[in-house]
Protein backbone atom coordinates (compact mmCIF):
# COMPACT_ATOMS: atom_id res chain seq x y z
CA UNK A 1 0.00 0.00 0.00
CA UNK A 2 0.97 3.64 -0.85
CA UNK A 3 2.25 6.17 1.93
CA UNK A 4 -0.18 9.63 2.14
CA UNK A 5 -0.40 11.85 -0.53
CA UNK A 6 1.33 15.42 0.77
CA UNK A 7 0.17 18.81 -0.79
CA UNK A 8 2.58 18.97 -2.78
CA UNK A 9 1.39 15.88 -4.59
CA UNK A 10 -2.07 17.44 -4.99
CA UNK A 11 -0.70 20.73 -6.17
CA UNK A 12 1.10 18.95 -8.88
CA UNK A 13 -2.26 16.58 -9.93
CA UNK A 14 -4.18 19.96 -9.92
CA UNK A 15 -2.37 21.79 -11.88
CA UNK A 16 -1.74 19.16 -13.93
CA UNK A 17 -5.19 18.01 -14.73
CA UNK A 18 -5.87 22.11 -15.08
CA UNK A 19 -2.87 22.14 -17.80
CA UNK A 20 -3.85 18.99 -19.94
CA UNK A 21 -7.55 19.34 -19.96
CA UNK A 22 -6.59 22.67 -21.26
CA UNK A 23 -4.70 22.13 -23.66
CA UNK A 24 -6.76 19.27 -24.87
CA UNK A 25 -9.73 21.51 -25.19
CA UNK A 26 -7.77 24.11 -27.51
CA UNK A 27 -6.33 21.34 -29.26
CA UNK A 28 -9.99 20.17 -29.87
CA UNK A 29 -12.35 23.05 -30.17
CA UNK A 30 -11.80 24.85 -33.48
CA UNK A 31 -13.23 28.02 -32.00
CA UNK A 32 -10.29 28.66 -30.10
CA UNK A 33 -9.06 29.85 -33.33
CA UNK A 34 -11.24 32.85 -33.50
CA UNK A 35 -10.58 33.42 -30.32
CA UNK A 36 -6.94 34.31 -30.00
CA UNK A 37 -7.42 35.74 -33.22
CA UNK A 38 -10.06 38.29 -31.60
CA UNK A 39 -7.70 39.14 -28.91
CA UNK A 40 -5.20 40.01 -31.30
CA UNK A 41 -2.40 37.67 -31.27
CA UNK A 42 -1.03 37.05 -34.23
CA UNK A 43 -0.57 33.88 -36.08
CA UNK A 44 -3.44 32.32 -34.05
CA UNK A 45 -3.30 29.44 -35.13
CA UNK A 46 0.20 28.72 -34.92
CA UNK A 47 0.00 30.74 -31.54
CA UNK A 48 -2.82 28.18 -30.21
CA UNK A 49 -0.81 24.82 -31.23
CA UNK A 50 1.95 26.23 -29.57
CA UNK A 51 -0.11 27.28 -26.63
CA UNK A 52 -2.19 23.74 -26.13
CA UNK A 53 0.99 21.60 -27.12
CA UNK A 54 2.98 23.26 -24.20
CA UNK A 55 0.07 23.10 -21.46
CA UNK A 56 0.04 19.41 -22.55
CA UNK A 57 2.88 18.38 -22.80
CA UNK A 58 3.54 20.94 -19.46
CA UNK A 59 0.94 19.24 -17.47
CA UNK A 60 2.15 16.07 -18.66
CA UNK A 61 5.69 16.49 -17.21
CA UNK A 62 4.39 18.00 -13.90
CA UNK A 63 1.83 15.04 -13.48
CA UNK A 64 4.97 12.79 -13.75
CA UNK A 65 7.74 15.07 -11.94
CA UNK A 66 9.88 15.37 -15.15
CA UNK A 67 11.65 18.93 -14.92
CA UNK A 68 9.12 20.54 -12.86
CA UNK A 69 11.05 24.02 -11.92
CA UNK A 70 11.94 24.15 -15.39
CA UNK A 71 8.10 23.21 -16.93
CA UNK A 72 6.96 25.64 -14.76
CA UNK A 73 8.88 28.46 -16.17
CA UNK A 74 6.72 28.34 -19.67
CA UNK A 75 3.36 27.46 -18.29
CA UNK A 76 4.03 30.70 -15.70
CA UNK A 77 4.43 32.68 -19.23
CA UNK A 78 0.91 31.38 -20.58
CA UNK A 79 -1.23 32.25 -17.09
CA UNK A 80 0.81 35.76 -17.06
CA UNK A 81 -0.23 36.28 -20.59
CA UNK A 82 -3.64 35.48 -20.30
CA UNK A 83 -4.00 37.31 -17.52
CA UNK A 84 -2.91 40.38 -19.18
CA UNK A 85 -4.90 39.70 -22.72
CA UNK A 86 -7.72 38.24 -21.47
CA UNK A 87 -8.74 39.70 -17.36
CA UNK A 88 -7.56 42.86 -17.23
CA UNK A 89 -9.46 44.06 -19.73
CA UNK A 90 -12.36 43.18 -17.55
CA UNK A 91 -11.59 45.88 -14.44
CA UNK A 92 -13.26 48.32 -16.95
CA UNK A 93 -16.75 46.50 -15.45
CA UNK A 94 -15.20 46.86 -12.43
CA UNK A 95 -13.25 45.11 -9.68
CA UNK A 96 -15.58 42.36 -8.36
CA UNK A 97 -16.18 41.44 -11.85
CA UNK A 98 -12.23 41.01 -12.66
CA UNK A 99 -11.92 39.17 -9.54
CA UNK A 100 -14.50 36.47 -10.32
CA UNK A 101 -13.28 36.35 -13.95
CA UNK A 102 -9.54 36.16 -13.07
CA UNK A 103 -9.81 33.65 -10.01
CA UNK A 104 -8.09 30.22 -11.82
CA UNK A 105 -5.81 32.47 -13.55
CA UNK A 106 -4.56 33.99 -9.97
CA UNK A 107 -4.92 30.36 -7.82
CA UNK A 108 -2.86 28.41 -11.17
CA UNK A 109 -0.17 31.63 -10.82
CA UNK A 110 0.13 31.33 -7.24
CA UNK A 111 0.13 27.23 -7.61
CA UNK A 112 2.61 27.12 -10.44
CA UNK A 113 4.78 29.45 -8.02
CA UNK A 114 4.91 27.32 -5.24
CA UNK A 115 5.45 24.15 -7.19
CA UNK A 116 8.73 26.62 -8.87
CA UNK A 117 9.77 27.28 -4.92
CA UNK A 118 8.97 23.72 -3.73
CA UNK A 119 11.54 22.01 -6.49
CA UNK A 120 15.19 21.80 -7.13
CA UNK A 121 16.46 22.27 -10.90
Amino acid sequence: MHGPIHSLQLIRYGVAYVFITSGLVKLLDPSFEEIFANIGIPYPAIALLLVALIEVIGGGFILFQFYVKRTVIPLLTIMITALLLTKIPMLHAGFLSFAFGARLDIIMILLLAILWRSYAK
